[in-house]
């Protein structure tokens, strides 16, 4: 039916859609330097990252991560202690960390800001005007910033069982006896460690290679230590069927493999939120992962932007971040700017975490061929990982003609290490300049100034002309 009442028109200088973390970024920037920024935003302020993704996944794996700790004490000289494991409790613990990161997030925030905020769904009516709820709003510049939500593949009997996303799991009081987890990406294998620790059985079920995005030598590791914690983790297990058996449910693989568990979490990948935008209407294309936009984040409407998950490429809330601010540049000054990927970093907060930025080491030879050097450290030589028994990991980087073009680690911290390769790439930087940092001592953080140092040993202790010329300064030196 058509909506005959009138609508109440405005006038923006830019307008949102989505208030996730980019959204809210360009939104708050925007508005803070002049222009007038409206805001749609029709379910939570702070989008998924602050209600169902980053932050309570991170929040619940430090329930877990104390857990675990306290079963693991006496190497350090601490008796173990069988953790009592509260699991409401621990959800408690998930919600008041969303409560606290909540007001930054909040529309009474972003108003006192001086952004229009109005709590409806946007849908194109022209190229320039969005209707919501009862405004009809005409824009200078719009920003799709719509994020995503979980994809449910359509496996069949699915659709008649309960089943978990990464949405809906946080609403879950009663710890699960045996979690089925169909996907072993990031937040399948986050969600699998974390409910291991806290007590729950758990079985990955994964149709081709789990952490198959991520370099297969150091996501090894990472498999590895999950296996070693008690996760049955089934590769080339793609889920044929899912049905109801009694009290339990079972997933069935192609090859004829039955898991059974009492939960499922369902966690194969996002897709891009752009269904309820009506986007033919503003002559916006769309991909097969979201909107279609160019280096600039421009769409095909060249009024339009789209960014973060909603443009179809990395989907991380610190991309989404990172493109808020090539939007400002655009739009609010009229500055080229271009979005680029390979600099921006990824990590999956496993126990020992992964971490990756720019080209692994297989893309790395297959686009530089010869020209590729590997530079390799591993923890067990860092001694401050040694001190607190964390020596399980490395740290790689692909070097060409001195410079850093990827670099992959896992092992404790690896989320925070991988920042200054993230750096070193945006900036092409040398590895002499990573070698001349001073780190101190004894931190974490030396296994970057160290794998610097790996890169250089050939060249400096095991190059013959190097010894022939030292030897001879040394006869001539009073």
């Amino acid at each position: 039916m058509q909506d005959t009442q009138a609508k109440q028109d405005i006038k923006t200088d830019i307008l949102v859609i989505g208030a996730g973390s980019g959204g809210l970024s360009v939104a708050a920037g925007a508005v803070q330097m002049g222009a007038d920024v409206t805001l749609l935003e029709a379910h939570k302020m702070g989008g998924d990252c602050l209600n169902y993704g980053c932050v309570p996944s991170k929040a619940l794996i430090a329930s877990a991560k104390t857990a675990h700790a306290m079963a693991h004490a006496a190497p350090y000289g601490v008796a173990d202690a069988a953790p009592q494991v509260d699991y409401a409790a621990a959800k408690d613990h998930v919600a008041e960390v969303i409560a606290t990161i909540e007001p930054v997030d909040s529309q009474e925030r972003f108003e006192e800001l001086g952004v229009r905020v109005i709590r409806e769904t946007g849908r194109f009516v022209t190229d320039r005007v969005v209707e919501a709820g009862p405004w009809r709003i005409t824009a200078r510049r719009i920003v799709i910033a719509t994020g995503s939500s979980p994809f449910v593949p359509p496996i069949p009997g699915l659709e008649d069982v309960p089943y978990l996303t990464n949405e809906t799991i946080w609403d879950l009081r009663t710890r699960p006896d045996h979690l089925l987890i169909i996907g072993g990406g990031p937040i399948g294998m986050e969600m699998a460690q974390a409910h291991r620790r806290l007590g729950s059985q758990v079985t990955v079920i994964e149709g081709d290679r789990a952490l198959g995005k991520d370099d297969p030598e150091l996501a090894g590791i990472v498999l590895d230590t999950l296996r070693d914690e008690g996760i049955e983790i089934a590769e080339n297990a793609l889920a044929q069927e899912v049905r109801q058996a009694g009290d339990a449910i079972e997933v069935e693989t192609k090859d004829g493999r039955v898991f059974r568990g009492s939960h499922l979490l369902v966690a194969v990948g996002r897709k891009a939120n752009t269904e309820a935008l009506n986007l033919k209407a503003a002559g916006i294309e769309t991909t097969k992962t979201g909107v279609k936009v160019d280096d600039s984040l421009k769409t095909t409407n060249r009024r339009v932007y789209a960014i973060g998950d909603a443009a179809g490429g990395l989907q991380f809330t610190h991309v989404a971040g990172y493109h808020a601010g090539i939007v400002i540049r655009s739009a609010l000054f009229g500055l080229p700017a271009k979005a680029r990927t390979e600099h921006l970093p990824w990590a999956t907060y496993t126990q020992p975490e992964l971490a990756h930025v720019g080209l692994t080491e297989a893309q790395a030879r297959k686009a530089h061929g010869d020209k590729l050097e590997v530079a390799r450290f591993a923890y067990n030589h860092n001694d401050r990982a040694i001190a607190e028994r964390k020596t399980k990991g490395l740290i790689k980087v692909m070097v060409v003609k001195g410079r850093p073009v990827g670099a992959s680690i896992t092992g404790h911290q690896a989320g925070e290490l991988i920042a200054l390769w993230s750096l070193a790439i945006s900036g092409g930087l040398k590895m002499s300049t990573i070698s001349g940092m001073v780190a101190p001592y004894p931190t974490i953080s030396e296994l970057n100034k160290r794998v610097a140092g790996a890169y250089f040993t050939p060249r400096l202790f095991e190059n013959d002309l190097v010894k022939k010329v030292v030897r001879l300064v040394q006869r001539w030196l009073p």
